[in-house]
């Protein structure tokens, strides 16, 4: 069981005025008073007790601001009668909210005419607030006073803090102020470190450089990191990652694998409209992988074939599954379709290169899933241990695997050159035999050589790019044609294309004015 915060383990907090958990004002000589609170802390740490032992997974239990109530009694249907109430937080697994009635009856029952509300709530119920932009709930809740706390609460506070210091320093500069890892995943304890991330604004920066700026304002950030821990009165080791606005448009754009996860497991405790489409866009599937994203997913699994031959079981179980489901990630990305959650890895793998394209044998994806499954096992505690046999079959059929990808890959990136070859040589073809007619090839480029580019309505390189559209064509169907010619000849392709239809709509103009 874990040990349990007292009041002289919390230093007092005056950050944030709005949620302040200030101290109520007594006169020393009112013994009634003084009795009074005495009997409610008696009551409090009774009623504590009762809850930790009887729900003993509880995550924490903190005593809400009162300032916060009125916010509370707004936002969560809290009834109005209970502003005067001291409101307990209680925090618990979200695998244990269907308990939440009947814990509530007990809880009830224990309290009996104690002027106490509680409400109990899981880990994605305060993530909520924060994706409803509900920032103060979330900011009320990080600065409770703490009852009992495995480490999420000590976590969250210490985020909070952290985010109150940089905003009261540089407010303007701050886009998003965003929270990860195993805080949002619910499973912070009191020493993990804690993942914020700070999106800087660089866009309105004339006096000094981008670089200048992002290194000034982290060094002032990272000197807020002990003081916060210090107030948060906490353990947990903040872990800033500071990016500026321009460079994460960029990483977004090319859909860089560690954006993609940012995005989509990031909690935004403070945002300025920034961080959230981002969110819905990769929703959508609107974010797009670039080819080092893809390459560097892909390069995963030859590295962890190399690690994992020599690791322990729980490491070789981990690094063997993400090193064959990250790759397979990849290639679904590249195939066109938006990154998928663990769970549909292997459905997708099957219904699109087995079924579909018939690109991919299913024994590969057998192997896929059975390592999905030891992984499963492995999680569930239903394998404690395994023999070196079997880890060698297993290495043996991850590196099958990995292989076939590398191949599969290649016959995904010819398919895309040769639709992309196809469609560069259609657009430019049809173009010029609405020009000149329906005529073979050799013809038409006599005729586009004689009558526009000698007569001078084109150039030279006009004529160079429409014999390399040919050339490509010809390269590819013989195997000679790389990725990089490909892009190359969809660049120049495009130029030709775009100036023959301003040629044809300038055509156009002057029949219409005559």
């Amino acid at each position: 069981m874990e040990s349990d915060k007292t009041e002289q383990d919390i230093p007092e907090m005056n950050l944030d005025k709005k949620y302040s958990n200030k101290k109520p004002v007594v006169q020393e000589n009112s013994e009634e008073n003084k009795k009074e609170m005495e009997k409610t802390k008696k009551e409090l740490e009774k009623l504590k007790s009762f809850i930790v032992k009887k729900y003993s997974y509880t995550k924490s239990i903190s005593i809400l601001p009162p300032a916060s109530i009125k916010l509370f009694i707004e936002e969560e249907e809290v009834p109005k009668e209970t502003e005067k109430h001291i409101h307990l937080y209680m925090i618990i697994p979200e695998d244990k909210i269907k308990q939440i009635p009947k814990m509530k009856e007990e809880i009830i029952k224990q309290i009996g005419k104690e002027k106490i509300w509680v409400q109990i709530k899981s880990p994605v119920d305060v993530w909520e607030n924060c994706l409803d932009s509900k920032f103060e709930l979330t900011g009320a809740i990080a600065m409770s006073f703490p009852l009992y706390d495995k480490g999420l609460l000590g976590a969250l506070r210490v985020a909070e803090i952290h985010k109150s210091l940089v905003l009261q320093k540089f407010e303007k500069y701050v886009v998003s102020y965003v929270i990860g890892g195993s805080l949002v995943r619910g499973e912070a304890i009191k020493t993990s470190d804690v993942d914020v991330f700070v999106i800087i604004n660089d866009t309105d920066v004339k006096r000094m450089p981008r670089l200048e700026l992002k290194e000034r304002l982290r060094g002032i950030i990272y000197q807020y990191v002990a003081e916060a821990s210090a107030l948060a009165g906490v353990k947990n080791k903040l872990e800033p990652q500071i990016y500026l606005l321009t460079d994460f448009w960029e990483s977004v754009k090319d859909a860089h694998p560690v954006i993609f996860t940012f995005i989509r497991d990031g909690i935004p405790i403070y945002d300025r409209g920034t961080f959230m489409p981002w969110k819905a866009l990769l929703k959508m599937g609107k974010l797009k992988p670039s080819p080092e994203a893809i390459d560097m997913f892909m390069s995963m699994g030859d590295k962890t074939v190399k690690r994992a031959k020599s690791a322990l079981l729980d490491i070789l179980i981990h690094e063997i599954y993400w090193g064959i489901t990250t790759p397979s990630q990849a290639l679904l990305m590249l195939y066109g379709l938006p990154p998928p959650t663990p769970k549909q890895i292997v459905p997708e793998m099957k219904k699109v290169f087995v079924e579909k394209e018939k690109m991919l044998e299913k024994k590969y994806v057998d192997i896929l899933e059975k390592v999905v499954g030891i992984y499963k096992d492995y999680e569930h505690e239903k394998i404690k241990e395994i023999k070196g046999v079997e880890i060698d079959k297993i290495l043996k059929d991850t590196e099958d695997y990995l292989k076939r990808l590398k191949e599969l890959r290649e016959q995904i990136e010819k398919r895309a050159q040769e639709k992309t070859i196809e469609q560069i040589y259609k657009d430019t073809f049809e173009l010029l035999k609405a020009m000149f007619g329906r005529k073979s090839q050799d013809a038409i480029i006599q005729e586009f050589e004689k009558n526009f580019v000698k007569k001078g309505k084109f150039s030279q390189q006009h004529l160079r790019i429409l014999k390399n559209i040919i050339t490509a064509k010809t390269e590819f169907k013989k195997g000679k044609l790389n990725s990089h010619k490909v892009d190359e000849a969809r660049k120049n392709a495009s130029i030709l294309i775009n100036d023959l239809i301003e040629y044809n709509q300038r055509c156009d103009l002057v029949n219409n004015k005559k």
